[in-house]
């Protein structure tokens, strides 16, 4: 097939894994759409050792250098970035209007943004100390292992390989097996910019060796974006290592109605709030507080909302709900659907697969009177699915949005600013949009609670890819 991609990436050159390829489905056909290669233990060794081999030229590159051959990498990126657009739409069935911006112009964003700040950043500085002078160094953390998942594969991924090789780290990059074709653009790019030979290694993999990557004794550091259990897991194994760790979680954030709301804001910015990516995103507003005395109208408007949502084909620019990424994940979030016809609370659109479509599609789905003991508006579902919570008052409404193990995002739905301040300042989450909810790639991005710890995006993203080195120089005795 002309999608294939049966080499590995390691150490500047593609070559045969020792393990099989993987067939790439396409969600919204049920069709193989291509093989890739993946990485059994003896490739992760050699990604990881052919990182550790380039790190000490490429951490003693100038910033300056450094930065311009992250603009090169950008350039190249951009070139690409219609077609590989395109291509994870057909891997993880995200809607192509989502995707250009998501995969085809974040990573190149994101390379330009951190290409800047390693100009700026001040890498030595000279403090005066009682003995003498001190000489602070900032210095890459050394070798990362960088893990992201399936639903927004380019982004997740460069949200972790753009800072650290913007740091003077070096990167083994574990793509999903599900994305596996995408991330091999990576590489495409990389030799395209002359990045040089062991800097940025590209290893699709599964479960056994993804934990070999994790427990390896020569990564310095790992950066995960993933679910909370298996957050967890990789956590136990760098506490347990004393290596540092950045984790980007599952979330069930709140969107918190006011009673002034404006119906018509809300209904626009519903979708892109509570139900981006087919609803396979983490921070996305998945339960709605909305208040008693307002609450029939507000049930009523998101219902005629969502059931006007163009379910169908990802790469059709008029698609709003594409399909759930493998036949195994529409199962789940078909089974949590089950699960909330058997609660009391009441359905009132969707509530199954999506009929006369091939693929893995889910009908976007509302209930409503949900309570937030329910195992609906507990658990991430990580699909179209939305429950609708009423509450009495504002303090009761921010009561039950930190009524969560997580805390990633959330919105507030108000005409007055000062009120949505004020209440968006009181939930415990890591992310919060007023009327809307659109991620930034300039300012910090990450959890509390079950939904991780650690920030990405930002100045504030390329600081776990760094670390401290004060040197001491006290001026000779002369006797």
């Amino acid at each position: 097939m002309g999608l294939d991609r049966p080499h590995l990436f390691i150490n500047g050159e593609f070559v045969t894994g020792t393990d099989t390829l993987v067939d790439v489905v396409d969600p919204s056909t049920g069709k193989v759409l291509g093989a890739a290669a993946t990485a059994g233990l003896a490739d992760i060794d050699a990604a990881v050792t052919a990182a550790n081999t380039a790190l000490p030229g490429w951490s003693a590159t100038p910033a300056h250098e450094r930065a311009d051959v992250l603009d090169r990498f950008a350039a190249a990126l951009a070139a690409r970035g219609q077609d590989t657009a395109t291509l994870c739409s057909q891997e993880n069935g995200m809607p192509i209007t989502l995707s250009a911006s998501a995969n085809g112009l974040a990573p190149a964003a994101l390379l330009g943004i951190y290409a800047g700040l390693a100009r700026e950043l001040t890498w030595v500085q000279w403090r005066p100390s009682l003995t003498g002078t001190t000489e602070l160094l900032r210095v890459p953390v050394g070798v990362v292992a960088a893990i992201s998942p399936w639903n927004y594969p380019q982004t997740l991924a460069m949200m972790k390989i753009a800072p650290a090789l913007a740091a003077g780290c070096t990167v083994v990059f574990k793509a999903a097996l599900e994305t596996a074709l995408d991330a091999f653009v990576f590489a495409d790019a990389a030799v395209e910019a002359g990045l040089p030979a062991g800097v940025l290694n590209i290893v699709p993999a599964g479960l056994e060796a993804s934990q070999h990557l994790v427990a390896h004794p020569d990564i310095d550091k790992v950066a995960f974006t993933g679910s909370t259990p298996a957050g967890r897991a990789i956590g136990e194994v760098c506490g347990r290592l004393l290596r540092p760790v950045t984790l980007e979680l599952g979330g069930k954030s709140a969107g918190i109605v006011l009673d002034d709301v404006d119906l018509d804001v809300l209904a626009r910015g519903l979708y892109g709030a509570s139900f981006p990516n087919n609803g396979m995103t983490c921070y996305a507003s998945t339960r709605l507080l909305v208040p008693a005395n307002r609450y029939t109208e507000v049930v009523d408007t998101v219902t005629s909302v969502v059931k006007s949502f163009t379910v169908g084909d990802p790469l059709d620019h008029g698609t709003l709900i594409g399909p759930m990424v493998t036949a195994l994940h529409q199962q789940r979030v078909l089974n949590y659907i089950e699960t909330g016809k058997s609660s009391s609370a009441r359905l009132t659109t969707g509530g199954g697969a999506v009929t006369g479509l091939d693929g893995y599609f889910v009908a976007p789905t509302v209930f409503a009177d949900v309570d937030n003991g329910d195992t609906i508006a507990r658990e991430e579902i990580f699909g179209p699915v939305l429950s609708i919570i009423k509450y009495d008052d504002d303090a009761q409404a921010v009561r039950i949005a930190n009524d969560s193990e997580f805390g990633l995002g959330g919105t507030v739905w108000s005409t007055d600013a000062d009120r949505a301040d004020a209440i968006a300042h009181q939930v415990k989450t890591g992310t919060v949009g007023i009327n809307s909810y659109t991620l930034d790639l300039g300012s910090p991005f990450g959890g509390v609670k079950a939904s991780g710890h650690g920030r990405e995006l930002g100045p504030e993203g390329i600081e776990p890819y760094l670390t401290y080195q004060s040197v001491y120089k006290t001026p000779a005795v002369i006797g």
